[in-house]
């Protein structure tokens, strides 16, 4: 990624959401806010989760690496969003560019693959609950884990290294909030075919080995839960997933419409908006689900409270 042959770009331009200075306040507050909420409800997730005991399961295992890459992959886009508007010129250094396209990827990544993992671990509680300590040992939990973080990192650091080897000569302007993969690519001036294929083929790749996983073990629990003869143990059995089930439907929701969209009404701008959501506004939702929605974790929430009022 040195100058000379690659390229003769030093820094980007970032053109943001907008370059109104009105809506810019406002979008900073909003910003703000969201990523005090993501940073909260993330943060505070792990820690009830580290903190209580009942909650030293695999599910919760699989939940505290969700929380811990929602707040990994906000922080990777929010803070620079917010800092932008204080200078005139939204610039970033070519390196720091880089680092950020990485992290982003990664975080993508890993996003997908946590999900998929749980599905899974919701599958063998629900099909096999007999089993599931047997099925799930925290060993297991580990290694999957692991291999989604190492399996991340490495796309995203190949990705990024080959996007960065491109030559950029005619413009330096991005039209995104953050550095991205697609308007990085619009502005290189040599040959981009390989990284387009390249780009198409592990994309289809993560999303088509997670969402299988996915589908599958979502099939495997709609036919356990379906054979439970009593309407109060369905209601159970579907309670322990909806939370998963939901935050699922948003996010590959997200992902189809920025995907999968025709390409002739594929457009950077509309890219920006659904990256608002994609990027900033799901990692504060996650926890507000699974907490919201999740019995257990509100049963650990009153226990911490009670234990500090009592102690007082």
């Amino acid at each position: 990624m040195a100058k000379g042959n690659h390229s003769v770009v030093t820094e980007f331009i970032l053109l943001g959401l907008t370059d109104n200075p009105e809506l810019q306040a406002i979008l900073f507050c909003v910003f703000l806010l969201i990523y005090i909420v993501t940073a909260l409800g993330n943060l505070g997730l792990i820690v009830l989760i580290q903190v209580s005991p009942q909650l030293h399961t695999p599910m919760y295992f699989f939940l505290c690496h969700l929380a811990f890459v929602d707040f990994y992959g906000t922080s990777t886009i929010t803070p620079n969003t917010l800092v932008s508007p204080l200078h005139e010129i939204k610039s970033m250094s070519f390196y720091a560019c880089a680092t950020q396209v990485c992290c982003f990827i990664t975080f993508s990544v890993w996003e997908l693959f946590m999900l998929s993992v749980m599905a899974y671990d919701r599958y063998v509680a629900i099909c096999n609950p007999l089993l599931y300590i047997v099925l799930m040992p925290r060993k297991l939990c580990i290694q999957m884990v692991a291999s989604s973080y190492i399996y991340g990192f490495t796309v995203g650091l190949i990705q990024a290294v080959v996007t960065f080897h491109m030559s950029f000569c005619d413009s330096n302007v991005v039209n995104q909030f953050y550095c991205d993969d697609v308007p990085l690519i619009a502005l290189a001036c040599s040959d981009t075919q390989v990284k387009e294929l390249m780009l198409l083929i592990i994309a289809g790749f993560n999303i088509f080995c997670s969402l299988t996983v996915v589908l599958i073990s979502y099939v495997f629990i709609l036919f356990a839960i379906l054979r439970i003869r009593s309407a109060v143990g369905r209601q159970k059995a579907f309670s322990t997933c909806a939370s998963h089930l939901f935050s699922i439907t948003i996010y590959y929701g997200t992902l189809s419409f920025m995907y999968l969209q025709p390409k002739s009404s594929h457009s950077l701008d509309k890219d920006k908006v659904t990256s608002v959501f994609y990027a900033v506004v799901i990692p504060m939702l996650n926890p507000l689900i699974y907490s919201l929605r999740n019995q257990e974790v509100k049963n650990a929430v009153k226990k911490i409270i009670e234990k500090v009022c009592s102690s007082n």
